[in-house]
Formats: C-alpha cells, structure tokens, sequence
C-alpha cells in the first residue's frame, strides 16, 4: 500500500541560511490494513514524511510510492461559516455529490461517531473533540484507502486526547473496509495505543531508528505491562529515560 525506499528531503535556505536537511535515507512499508503510528521529537520530519505519502512533496533522492491517500492536518481547518455536516461533507461535494446527497451520506457517520444532534452547529459552538471528529471524519468520506493523520490530537487538553486516542481506536477498529493509517505523534504513549506498528525517527535529519510490531489486541490500557514495555522501548530508541 505504501513503499518509501531511501528517501532524502533537503530544505533549501534562504537569505543566507544553510539548507535544511528534513529527510535522510528513509526506508518503510506498509501493508494493507495496516496502522503505523510514527514517533518522534519536534522537527524530524514527521509531516514531511505524510506529505510525502500523500503527493505534497517531492522527495530530493529515493522512492515513494502511495496508493491515494487523505491527508488531517494537525489543526482541524473547519470552515467557520459552515455547519459540522456542511463541514464534514465537504470532500464529497468536491467529487461531485449533490448536497443534499451528500448531507445524507453524512447523516449515519454523526450517529456512528458520537456527533448525532450537532450536525447544524457551527465549528465555534463545538467543543475540541468534537471538532477533530468532524475533521476526521471529512477525512475518511474524500474516500481514500490511505489516512494520513498529523498529530491530530496535539491540540488538545490531555482528559480529552485520552478520551479521543480511545474513541480513534474503536472509529478505525468499526470500519467496514478498513483503511491503511499512518499516524505521525510525538505522543509515544499514543503511538503504542494505536498503532500495529511503531515506527521510531530520530532527530532531524530523521531516520528510522526502530521499528517495533505491536500484536497486542484493542482497546489497550495504558497500565498493561505489555504496553509499558513496548513504550520503554520506544523511549529508549529515542534515547530518553523511561
């Protein structure tokens, strides 16, 4: 589903600065079906990475190859004027649904999704949580096999990133065709709830430091001793202290 091969990427400096390097010789694949959670500090290259997967960039050296993929920044991006449903069904009236097709494919996805009775409220009058459900969720209807999902849950509050890296689990877990995920947090704690694999980058310029299956069943529990091993792991291959 995705195969990245020695992949380099390289910032060009400006006005007299040096050249950035985001990327170097990155190697990963990922079956289908499959949820990576990729981890690592702040400026290694996570969102390179997605952007990468998902066509935004080029790489400058290596290979990248992606069935399509639907891109979640890490802010939600609702368009305020518009209402959740309005919002939600936004990629399907980009390729070409009527609305009021289109606002009654939405319509069970509320229900499924913990949203049913906000469908008209506007992004303001919502809370965090569930603003990032309608932003994934406008993110699963464009349709793509492929979800690239940027530290969605950076933003929030931490009662409420536990509570939505929960409900993600059992969103991606209830789909009927399930979707190929690559997850990118600096949330190791995350990575190890969510993913069926996670993958380790190390400070820019990133690299694949580790690379560590996760056959632990869903929902995981933060105070398993398999899950707090897998996250000493992970810390360890960053090289901090568990």
């Amino acid at each position: 589903m995705i195969r990245i091969e020695n992949v380099s990427r390289v910032y060009t400096g400006r006005r007299g600065h040096g050249d950035v390097p985001a990327l170097d010789g990155i190697s990963l694949e990922v079956a289908a079906g499959q949820i990576v959670a990729v981890v690592g500090p702040s400026g290694c290259g996570k969102t390179t990475l997605l952007e990468l997967i998902c066509g935004l960039q080029r790489p400058d050296a290596g290979l990248v190859e992606s069935a399509p993929a639907a891109l979640m920044p890490q802010r939600d991006l609702l368009l305020p004027w518009l209402c959740a449903a309005d919002n939600a069904c936004l990629a399907l009236r980009v390729r070409g649904v009527g609305r009021a097709d289109a606002l009654a494919q939405v319509q069970p996805w509320f229900e499924r999704l913990g949203l049913s009775g906000f469908e008209r409220t506007r992004p303001s009058e919502l809370s965090g949580g569930m603003r990032q459900r309608v932003s994934f969720l406008r993110t699963l209807l464009a349709g793509k096999p492929v979800l690239a999902l940027d530290e969605p849950f950076a933003s929030l509050d931490a009662l409420t990133r536990a509570e939505m890296q929960q409900w993600l689990g059992s969103a991606l877990a209830a789909e009927r065709q399930p979707r190929t995920v690559v997850l990118v947090t600096h949330d190791v704690e995350e990575a190890t709830l969510l993913g069926d694999r996670v993958v380790v980058i190390s400070p820019r310029p990133g690299r694949v430091v580790a690379d560590l299956p996760v056959s632990l069943p869903r929902p995981r529990v933060r105070t398993d001793p398999a899950v707090v091993e897998l996250r000493a792991r992970a810390l360890e291959a960053l090289g901090v202290p568990a």
